[in-house]
């Protein structure tokens, strides 16, 4: 029977790698979005028997998801990237400072975890105004996506990719 993510529950899962930096820094320039995609992807390729392929397919989720982190954070504090790997997932937590709006908008009005699902039948992705993006990377890449509050200001945004390679 194959592991399910255990749902954002850490026990599960093994360390793999941390990054913590200042969000002004990290902020002064957009290239670091992409720095930091590249050096997280090519550890979560590690293992695989194509490990390429699986971190440039898994750097676009990646990318996306710490671009959102760019755009969103309000410019104080530490920004956190952690990888940590269970039997059969990969989890990328990227956890911020961000405005009461932003954090409302997703973690209050029920954003929650984002499952991947097609609409009806039809082959088209489920969107939503709020949730158009973590939505259709969830269904893209097979993973569980979830916010959550992490602090008074903070928000923590949890991916669980599959570490099977046989991606759509």
């Amino acid at each position: 029977m194959e592991e399910e993510a255990s749902r954002f529950d850490d026990h599960a899962f093994v360390p793999m790698v941390s990054l913590e930096m200042n969000v002004a820094m990290f902020k002064s320039q957009w290239q670091f979005c992409d720095e930091i995609t590249e050096y997280l992807s090519d550890i979560l390729g590690q293992g695989h028997s194509d490990p390429a392929r699986y971190g440039n397919f898994l750097s676009v989720a990646a990318n996306e998801l710490i671009e959102l982190a760019f755009r969103a954070t309000n410019g104080r504090g530490k920004i956190s990237f952690n990888l940590a790997r269970s039997a059969t997932y990969n989890r990328l937590r990227i956890a911020f400072p961000c405005d009461e709006e932003f954090r409302r908008k997703h973690v209050e009005a029920g954003s929650g975890e984002i499952q991947p699902r097609l609409d009806d039948g039809s082959g088209h992705l489920v969107t939503t105004s709020d949730g158009a993006l973590l939505s259709n990377l969830a269904t893209i890449f097979g993973a569980t996506i979830h916010i959550e509050k992490d602090g008074a200001d903070r928000i923590g945004i949890i991916a669980d990719f599959p570490s099977a390679e046989d991606f759509q």
